[in-house]
């Protein structure tokens, strides 16, 4: 363990090195410094793996399950200024900035690894082009146009134009293809990263069924536009034709490079909460579970409830309601985050879970773009729900074979989209909370979510801001942007 972080370590000096200090866009050619030439991908893959994923498990999760409702200040433990922003909707160009600034810096990485030169490394650049994917189609989904095609080229370019968000839609479909070709047709000599690869040791299968998936989940974002006429039918025929195979049972993709309660060894998620000691920390008593969802799962016979938040202090499952101000020397019992999504130090990363690749495959059938039966998968999307969080597929049974709208399937009739992205909703809760966001953006689902009791208006944001460094930096070439516009200008897949 002390070796890969040591490994690890020197890749953050390298991710460091290679990007410029002054645009997070760039790629620094300092000479006294490692570059393309002296810098092998084993280097930096495993980094690059750890520093995105913080930025999804920390900023991006923490935002996402405030939006939807998952999360809430403990008012009995903290100010009223704990989640201020979040609860009013304040979001302006200084609003979860670092989710743009870090996915751009670290993004470039993966740029790096895919332009090395040499097919030996043809696994490590099919790693990149799936990771770089995943990475880019959230910042679309947030930002809309984005720097893409002009990104990442060292110091030729500092001030990169934005390209058109469908225009970049459609070449992470041909990004992901290319990896999987990769992948294919490797060569024996091509290198396989093992242990450089700290997400799936270098299962190169796994990765063409996650980068499959990823495309799914891209096509899926549009399949509602008329616009965009037959191309997401089109696209999802050439993957059946071609046998492509999706995430199934128990393929979730998580990372470890060996995290343990020490410092800077910690897991990004459970850093939040906890110390080196493993020991709570502020943060994890101001963040307190949401009385309508506690109620919502508790109303539904929902056992996940007592795995995504912690019982309260009197050893009941009790929340707040979300922007509430209550006096804050008195005691009221609350729910914090729970055992089965906060462990320890030393627990692994989730980037992807296989709930979510059966989730997006049921809707796929729904819609009638994939064949199959819909309603196997929303109940294989709901055990693998309850397997990650420590339950067993007996429970996830108990669960979906009740009479219930938007629990069983067969009570859903009517309501088949909405129960699968209500299904999302709570399987996410906690581990991917910016995805159910952005997908409660494209359906309106689940539409029983309320907004916050400060709310400014009648809607959740839509989208995220420019950041100011970005309007500091690249003047020119940012879309103007008034904060209005978080609550009105659509990514191209929600127009």
């Amino acid at each position: 363990m002390k070796n890969i972080f040591k490994h690890i370590a020197f890749g953050l000096v390298l991710l460091t090195s290679l990007n410029s200090c002054d645009d997070y866009l760039d790629v620094n050619d300092d000479p006294n410094n490692p570059t393309s030439e002296n810098v092998d991908p084993e280097i930096v893959l495993a980094a690059t793996q750890v520093y995105t994923y913080n930025t999804l498990a920390r900023d991006m999760n923490q935002l996402g399950n405030l939006m939807m409702n998952n999360w809430t200040r403990d008012v009995g433990a903290s100010n009223s200024s704990y989640y201020f922003n979040e609860h009013n909707y304040n979001v302006t160009s200084d609003f979860y900035s670092s989710i743009f600034e870090n996915l751009m810096l670290r993004t470039s990485n993966y740029t790096f690894i895919q332009n090395v030169e040499g097919s030996e490394y043809d696994n490590y650049k099919a790693i990149a082009k799936i990771m770089k994917t995943y990475y880019f189609q959230y910042l679309v989904d947030l930002y809309g146009d984005i720097p893409y095609s002009q990104a990442h080229l060292r110091g030729q370019n500092l001030t990169p134009a934005y390209d058109d968000d469908m225009a970049i839609y459609r070449d992470l479909v041909v990004e992901l293809d290319e990896a999987v070709a990769l992948i294919d047709n490797a060569s024996s000599s091509a290198l396989n990263p093992g242990g450089n690869d700290v997400m799936l040791n270098g299962d190169m299968e796994t990765w063409k069924k996650f980068a499959n998936t990823i495309k799914l989940r891209i096509l899926l974002r549009e399949s509602e536009r008329a616009a965009s006429g037959t191309y997401v039918q089109d696209k999802i025929n050439e993957m059946e034709l071609a046998g492509a195979e999706f995430l199934g049972a128990d393929d979730n993709i998580k990372i470890n490079p060996g995290y343990s309660a020490a410092t800077n060894q910690q897991n990004g998620f459970a850093s939040l909460f906890l110390n080196v000691n493993d020991a709570f920390v502020n943060n994890y008593s101001s963040t307190a579970a949401t009385k309508y969802t506690i109620e919502y799962l508790t109303n539904t016979n929902d056992t996940r409830r007592n795995r995504i938040y912690a019982a309260a202090s009197n050893g009941t499952y009790a929340g707040h309601e979300q922007g509430s101000v209550l006096n804050s020397s008195t005691n009221y019992p609350v729910s914090h985050i729970g055992p089965g999504l906060l462990i320890n130090s030393a627990q692994d990363g989730i980037i992807f879970t296989a709930a979510e690749s059966f989730l997006l495959q049921a809707e796929a059938v729904q819609r009638g773009y994939l064949a199959g039966s819909a309603k196997d998968l929303y109940e294989s999307g709901i055990t693998e729900s309850f397997k990650i969080l420590g339950l067993t597929a007996t429970d996830a049974m108990n669960y979906y074979t009740q009479t219930t709208s938007l629990v069983g399937w067969d009570s859903s009739a009517g309501n088949e989209i909405e129960a699968i992205i209500n299904q999302k909703w709570i399987a996410l809760n906690g581990i991917n909370g910016v995805e159910t966001w952005i997908e409660n953006t494209r359906t309106g689902f689940p539409a029983h979510v309320p907004l916050s009791t400060v709310a400014p208006g009648t809607s959740r944001p839509i989208r995220l801001l420019y950041p100011s460094s970005e309007i500091a930096g690249n003047t020119a070439n940012v879309p103007q942007q008034t904060e209005s516009q978080a609550f009105t200008s659509k990514i191209f897949w929600n127009e």
